[in-house]
């Protein structure tokens, strides 16, 4: 049972949980780092100690959420201001590549192995529309703590993503219309129209208009002013990607990207402090959603091992085929790059639970695969670009 003091719902103990939270996140990265292991690996398995599958100390909240939420925007908004959109838009085809076979591939082995083990035809849709998402986070935070952002592998990455984030979108809304009932494929069109639009306007013409904006903000009073107008177009892009259908994070993405030619360092520095403050709730906020309970069972077991085998070898493969065209070194990075699912797969998981489409059996099972494949995608990370040469600090950088 848990001590009532240390419920992170509790209003009375809100800055202890804080301190929990903040303080394990931040000492179990120093040991990982110490072990030559990345980091945040140790940040997500934080979470999974505190949480209700070990010591049961803190549980997913509302509060916690939100914080993570704004951890990852930041986190993006961050990689963002270290993009140029032309350095991304040169890559857009390779990248649409990766990210088609990224998706078409999970999706039928997700799909075909819970279809092959007796399970419904609507749990096999859904297992397979959560073995689709990449949480692109996760890579990102590995690629710009190692100063490897100016490699083409990681451009073609956070390009595909983004893409990958539509194409998501769209499996999404699919399986979920299934759930509910008849398709309607005049919304379907009309929201990847939308998505789609939103994402090609902001990457193409976002740089140019911050490029005549900036110089102006600088002359108004309000204390770090050029951070604060950051600051508003990130959450308003972020909004605007919201209500055009696809993840918040990447319009904060889009939004960094479009400021990244003509913002000032101190801005990045800025950026830099509030991710290094929130980013810890975002990854420890992965290891609180575990839950070991339904693993008693070994046929669950099993099962959840062979898809989250699955999970890793089918984005590893289909990504990588759409990028085998530059060699087997490039083609296996970025493979490795798009593998986590994050928090992403745990969206996908939770609407299918909640639309009453999954059991809690499923659901169990796609957490766990979110959370593996987000523990196990930075290893492979550091393994595939063990020879990349590093390039600035983050702080600094920027992709000619």
């Amino acid at each position: 049972m848990t001590p009532a003091f240390l419920l992170a719902n509790s209003d009375a103990n809100f800055t202890l949980a804080m301190l929990l939270v903040f303080g394990s996140a931040k000492l179990f990265a120093e040991i990982f780092e110490r072990l030559s292991l990345p980091g945040l690996v140790g940040e997500i398995l934080a979470g999974v100690l505190l949480g209700p599958a070990v010591l049961n100390w803190i549980r997913p909240s509302e509060l916690l959420s939100s914080l993570a939420h704004l951890g990852v925007m930041f986190l993006l908004f961050r990689v963002g201001l270290e993009v140029k959109s032309s350095s991304l838009m040169r890559v857009g085809g390779q990248a649409a590549l990766v990210a088609v076979g990224g998706v078409v591939l999970p999706f039928f082995a997700g799909w075909g192995i819970y279809l092959a083990w007796g399970k419904p035809q609507l749990e096999s849709v859904f297992i397979g529309a959560a073995m689709v998402a990449t949480s692109v986070g996760i890579t990102a935070q590995v690629l710009a703590a190692r100063g490897l952002l100016h490699l083409m592998a990681s451009k073609i990455i956070l390009a595909a993503a983004v893409i990958d984030d539509v194409l998501g979108l769209l499996v999404l809304a699919v399986v979920s219309g299934m759930a509910k009932g008849p398709l309607n494929f005049f919304d379907l069109g009309l929201t990847a129209a939308l998505a789609s639009a939103f994402v090609l306007v902001a990457a193409l013409w976002g740089s140019k208009a911050m490029n005549r904006v900036m110089p102006r903000v600088v002359n108004l009073r309000v204390q770090e002013a050029g951070f604060t107008f950051a600051v508003l177009l990130l959450f308003g892009l972020a909004l605007l990607a919201s209500y055009a259908g696809v993840a918040a994070i990447v319009g904060a993405f889009l939004a960094g990207m479009a400021l990244s030619e003509s913002t000032a360092p101190r801005v990045l520095d800025l950026t830099n402090g509030a991710s290094a403050l929130l980013l810890p709730f975002f990854l420890v906020g992965i290891g609180l959603n575990v839950n070991l309970t339904p693993f008693a069972q070994p046929a669950t077991l099993i099962l959840a091992s062979v898809i989250i085998f699955a999970a890793i070898a089918s984005k590893w493969l289909g990504c990588g085929l759409g990028a085998f065209r530059l060699g087997f070194a490039e083609a296996n990075r970025i493979g490795a790059g798009m593998i986590p699912r994050g928090e992403v797969g745990m969206v996908v998981a939770q609407i299918g639970l909640t639309l009453g489409a999954v059991s809690r059996e499923t659901y169990a099972i796609a957490v766990a695969m979110a959370v593996m494949t987000t523990l196990i995608a930075p290893l492979l990370l550091k393994w595939t670009f063990r020879k990349a040469t590093p390039g600035q600090a983050t702080n600094d950088l920027r992709l000619d």
